[in-house]
């Protein structure tokens, strides 16, 4: 094959998700050995087109055509919930249509591309969320693909993780479309852009590295912006001459009427805000009313030490408007400890009974996937009426469609804004946030930052994103590696 051929594209693509129209006759391209980054909107329907390329999912119209012969995988943005009683080895084997007889040779040489090491019997749901996102790319990768898929790849993914993976996609020599939030991860490869529309339900094409394209877009948007201002200006003064000429009758009415015809004209070539550029409004946690005193004490943790359990002594204590930093590498057992602490199971802790603990765990498995998004919202308020809760909703982007919606179908990212519009209902007296940024769109996390600073009760948060630490005031650091 010829170096740059156009390997995968998409010609007036149409597709809806239920009755929610996804893309609208979407044309783009994918060249051969090329790294592309697929941005958008949390929901706009980015893994979807995944699903398109991989042929999981079926186009409503139009064609996806990728190169007769190619090979393709995908490394998901978590693992099945049904898979997550399979062990490594299981895993593994399930990546392959027929049975290979020296896969664990293959698991070893893949394991030390991402650098994991694990038992091949270990079940998944015991590894941390960290080890699973090495394991789901190390799947992907044992498949040696021509066209590899990443959906959000850093996640859960330590400083050290992250730039193993950059520089494995730097010198990766095949094709590679990636779906990521990390704006420094994706500039360090990138070679275009596919950048999906929620409003338009189009992709649009952009050459160059990820901060250059970025601020096109911002630049396009901004036109649009000025457009519509000089529009509307137009529009009043026109509406004004209308409501002037219309009151004097005879050949003035007929003026009004051209005038009136105009307007409608003008009005049709307003461009609407992008709902892509909405925001999550500024939003606060509530702490537990009559909170005081110790709220948490830790005196032991359990760390893990080449795969066993190790107990450790430690001396924590938190009050009100005291936050934790809990940090150590993947696997070390940061996420085991949270479980714990939100259980009550915990060895060595003691929580001040009465304690609302609010737990944002990495995975959401503190949602019920079967329930309803208002259903899960009306759950957790306290003492709130149906405006408050609707009123809540919509400041996390979550409107009356997706209230009716089911956690399950929401995509990730979706997931993560419910799971804050919970906290925010729940009132806790205790936070406890395992890698609150995962799948959220980079737009909102200031907001999100600027809320946890402003929490009145006891937090402790694992977080891999610096710059999101570093808008949070944190009064201790407790570091599993070097306990």
């Amino acid at each position: 094959m010829r170096q740059n051929n156009v390997i995968l594209r998409f010609n007036k693509v149409s597709f809806e998700y239920g009755r929610r129209p996804v893309l609208s006759e979407t044309d783009f391209s994918v060249r051969e050995g090329s790294k592309v980054t697929l941005m958008g909107q949390n929901g706009a329907g980015k893994s979807t087109i995944f699903q398109l390329i991989m042929g999981s999912l079926k186009s409503e119209s139009g064609a996806v055509t990728v190169t007769k012969g190619l090979t393709m995988a995908t490394a998901c943005q978590v693992i099945p919930r049904d898979e997550m009683g399979f062990s490594v080895k299981e895993f593994f084997e399930k990546a392959f249509t027929e049975k290979i007889y020296d896969i664990e040779p293959r698991i070893e040489k893949v394991l030390r591309v991402v650098h994991l090491s694990v038992p091949y019997d270990k079940i998944l749901k015991k590894l941390s969320g960290g080890q699973q996102a090495r394991l789901l790319l190390a799947q992907a990768l044992i498949q040696d693909p021509d066209i590899l898929l990443l959906d959000e790849p850093t996640n859960n993914l330590d400083k050290q993780g992250i730039a193993y993976l950059t520089q494995f996609l730097i010198d990766y020599p095949k094709t590679c479309i990636v779906i990521s939030h990390d704006a420094d991860f994706l500039n360090s490869f990138t070679h275009g852009v596919l950048y999906l529309d929620v409003f338009t339900k189009k992709v649009e094409q952009y050459q160059g590295d990820y901060f250059a394209v970025v601020e096109e877009i911002k630049a396009r948007l901004e036109r649009e912006r000025m457009k519509n201002v000089r529009l509307e200006r137009d529009i009043q003064n026109r509406k004004e001459q209308v409501s002037f000429f219309s009151q004097k009758g005879g050949h003035m009415r007929d003026v009004a009427r051209k005038m009136n015809e105009k307007i409608e004209e003008l009005e049709g070539e307003i461009v609407e805000v992008r709902r892509e550029d909405k925001t999550i409004r500024n939003f606060a946690i509530p702490c537990q009313e009559d909170v005081s005193g110790r709220i948490l004490e830790l005196k032991s943790v359990f760390i893990m030490r080449n795969h066993k359990p190790t107990a450790k002594k430690v001396n924590v204590m938190l009050k009100k408007r005291e936050r934790l930093l809990l940090v150590g590498p993947n696997g070390i057992g940061k996420t085991t400890l949270l479980e714990m602490l939100a259980s009550g199971h915990a060895k060595g802790e003691h929580v001040t009974p009465g304690i609302r603990i609010g737990y944002y765990r990495q995975d959401f498995s503190t949602l019920d996937f079967d329930e309803t998004v208002y259903k899960t919202l009306s759950n957790a308020m306290r003492n709130g009426t149906e405006q408050e809760l609707r009123s809540c909703a919509a400041g996390f982007l979550l409107d009356a469609e997706i209230l009716k919606t089911k956690i399950g179908s929401l995509s990730e990212g979706q997931k993560g804004l419910v799971a804050f519009a919970k906290l925010s209902l729940e009132r806790p007296g205790l936070l406890i946030l395992d890698e609150p940024t995962n799948h959220i769109n980079f737009r909102h996390i200031p907001v999100i930052a600027h809320a946890l600073d402003r929490y009145d009760g006891a937090m402790i948060l694992v977080s891999h994103v610096p710059d999101f630490v570093k808008q949070i005031k944190i009064d201790q650091v407790l570091d599993l590696e070097i306990l």
